[in-house]
């Protein structure tokens, strides 16, 4: 496949993804420029890699796929696009291709953001942060008449996918972490508690 220009890049589906994988080179010397910069600044190591990284994964793994999903269609501008408001009705028609698609979409908010904000390592708040962006993203299909549908599926889909991927970053969220009770968390709780008891049977002897 011949690239002719940034039509072809940012135009297309396939340019997109092509130029995606071609970005992976620079998405890894951004996450190495950050975290230098970080740990130069004093930040520890282990901190300044992990957010180095969850920022550049977070915009890296999202702005290429929400860029894709506002493509116009052939007839773009000139009709008003479809709503679809009925949940699964969508679903039963969508190809594997447009399922995987919608859970990827946002997979990378739902995994990185609790990693690099500590407000948002809550579940609930990553699955309500995903379905706000979700409906912004067909929200604004509809409003800029791309040619698109614009489905309560699709939504569905999004939220799914990053509540999926905010599940399996799980285990690297900080130990004070407002939801899910962290592993770190519950171990230094327990100890703290044996400490306790012990100073108190000390303090009745």
């Amino acid at each position: 496949m011949r690239v002719h220009g940034v039509q072809d890049i940012l135009g297309t589906a396939t340019g997109i993804a092509v130029g995606a994988v071609a970005l992976v080179p620079l998405a890894l010397l951004g996450i190495w420029a950050l975290a230098r910069l970080r740990i130069s600044a004093g930040a520890p190591p282990a901190r300044a890699w992990r957010r180095s990284l969850a920022e550049v994964g977070l915009v890296y793994g999202t702005v290429p796929w929400v860029w894709m999903t506002m493509l116009p269609g052939n007839q773009a501008g000139l009709v008003t696009g479809a709503v679809s408001l009925e949940p699964f009705r969508d679903l039963e028609t969508m190809s594997d291709i447009q399922v995987v698609g919608n859970l990827v979409l946002l997979s990378a908010l739902g995994f990185f953001a609790p990693l690099r904000f500590r407000a948002l390592a809550s579940l609930p708040r990553i699955v309500v942060l995903a379905a706000f962006s979700s409906a912004a993203i067909e929200t604004a299909q509809f409003v800029l008449r791309l040619d698109r549908v614009s489905s309560v599926d699709d939504v569905l889909l999004n939220t799914a996918g990053a509540a999926v991927a905010a599940v399996l970053s799980w285990p690297w969220w900080g130990p004070d972490s407002p939801d899910l009770p962290h592993p770190t968390t519950d171990r230094q709780t327990r100890a703290s508690s044996v400490c306790l008891d012990a100073g108190e049977v000390h303090s009745e002897r």
